[in-house]
């Protein structure tokens, strides 16, 4: 399929090269004995402490209707010919794409490399008479139409999630934030679990799904919240701890790497990073740049002042604290796991953020700072943009035609 074909209706378009149908698969095979099922955890391998990685996943749409369109593999085709830092790859289904960044080492590098990305997307979309747009989820998509990208890890995810691996047409960002070896990683995770609640008021940006307003700012985690690896990471501090567990759970047979882990935040030992994945992927790669650099504040305050130590209890109130963020953003109730205050979320993210004021200054991360502080002091993030569009509207079509303007930064 090309520019040339027009633009496609996702629920009648015939299947097109890079796609397949996961109606076409049969269940897994059985898992081999249990002895030979034991994988080894690969070492930890050394990063600059506090480098950053962004990825983002992101829609693409028809410019007819501005539902998602399976025009990725066409995308990924044109990416190709352009040379840019980090990379282009497919993802779960076909309308979908996700790009990343090379190694950052500020939030101003991140937008350094971001911008060209979205400048050959923009390019390209054009050519493909489509458009790419941010936000967490797509507003009225229907998960039936949409088809799973053809690629080994895709179908083997089809066959194993049956309809989940379509419903997870959702859209987030990871950051990645380089730690100076194992153990300071899972230091570093337990910690930052604390701030969950804080990210995802900060990204939301999914209020809309199957085309109707579902009262969270963040509806895309319920989506993962569906996979049975998903939540947090068990709670120890010691990789050889780590290891140990890892072993043990590929031996049950439902676990063959890492990527089988769909938790907030997860050690990423190939690259010598924790990853971050709570994020909606914001409407514009402004915000998902600050959203980084406060991840690096962070990171650099827990290295460097060692504030606090995390226990096993700081999850007691894990769930319902991401919970809260989720459906009321900016307005959720935070408890803090070490006091049991409870206080608006949006205090102490102006708290934190106060904290972390000589960091982000020694990072180049005080412009970054700034205007997330300016959006949560005026109570805006990208979902209550979403819904004050649909506010004046009334057309979820339009809705999403002016976020794909946003994304080009001409809204």
């Amino acid at each position: 399929m090309t520019a040339s074909t027009g633009f496609p209706d996702s629920s009648n378009a015939p299947l097109v090269p890079g796609t397949v149908d996961s109606d076409d698969f049969r269940s897994p095979a059985l898992p081999a004995d249990p002895a030979s099922r034991v994988v080894k955890l690969e070492p930890f391998n050394r990063s600059e402490a506090l480098s950053l990685g962004v990825e983002l996943e992101l829609q693409l749409v028809n410019t007819h209707d501005y539902d998602l369109a399976p025009y990725a593999e066409d995308m990924l085709r044109l990416m190709a010919q352009t040379p840019l830092p980090g990379s282009v790859v497919p993802e779960m289904t076909s309308s979908m794409i996700e790009i990343s960044t090379d190694i950052c080492h500020s939030a101003q590098d991140v937008i350094k490399q971001l911008s060209p990305i979205r400048e050959a997307l923009i390019k390209n979309a054009d050519k493909l008479n489509i458009a790419v747009v941010g936000g967490g989820t797509h507003a009225f998509q229907q998960w039936h139409e949409r088809r799973i990208y053809d690629k080994p890890r895709f179908r083997e995810l089809s066959e194993l999630y049956g309809y989940l691996s379509k419903q997870f047409t959702i859209f987030g960002q990871h950051v990645h934030i380089g730690c100076p070896d194992a153990d300071a990683a899972l230091l570093m995770l337990h910690r930052m679990s604390r701030y969950i609640p804080h990210f995802i008021a900060l990204s939301a940006s999914s209020p809309f799904v199957q085309g109707q307003d579902t009262q969270f700012d963040s509806a895309r985690l319920n989506s993962v919240f569906a996979f049975p690896l998903s939540g947090r990471a068990p709670f120890t501090l010691s990789w050889k701890e780590f290891e140990a567990y890892f072993e043990r759970m590929t031996r049950t047979g439902v676990v063959r790497s890492m990527k089988d882990f769909y938790w907030d935040i997860r050690p990423k030992p190939e690259f010598g990073t924790i990853e971050i994945r709570v994020f909606d992927t914001p409407l514009t790669v402004e915000r998902a740049a600050a959203l980084a650099g406060y991840v690096q504040s962070l990171a650099a305050w827990f290295l460097q002042e060692q504030p606090f130590e995390p226990t096993e209890d700081d999850y007691l109130v894990y769930t319902y604290n991401r919970f809260q963020a989720c459906r009321f953003g900016l307005d959720a109730v935070y408890v803090d796991p070490a006091s049991g205050q409870h206080m608006p979320l949006r205090d102490h993210i102006l708290m934190t953020m106060t904290q972390l004021e000589w960091h982000s200054e020694a990072l180049n991360a005080t412009q970054a700072l700034g205007e997330l502080r300016t959006s949560v002091e005026a109570n805006r993030n990208d979902a209550r943009w979403l819904r004050e569009k649909q506010g004046k509207e009334r057309l979820l079509a339009e809705v999403v035609r002016q976020a794909a303007l946003r994304f080009r930064g001409a809204a």
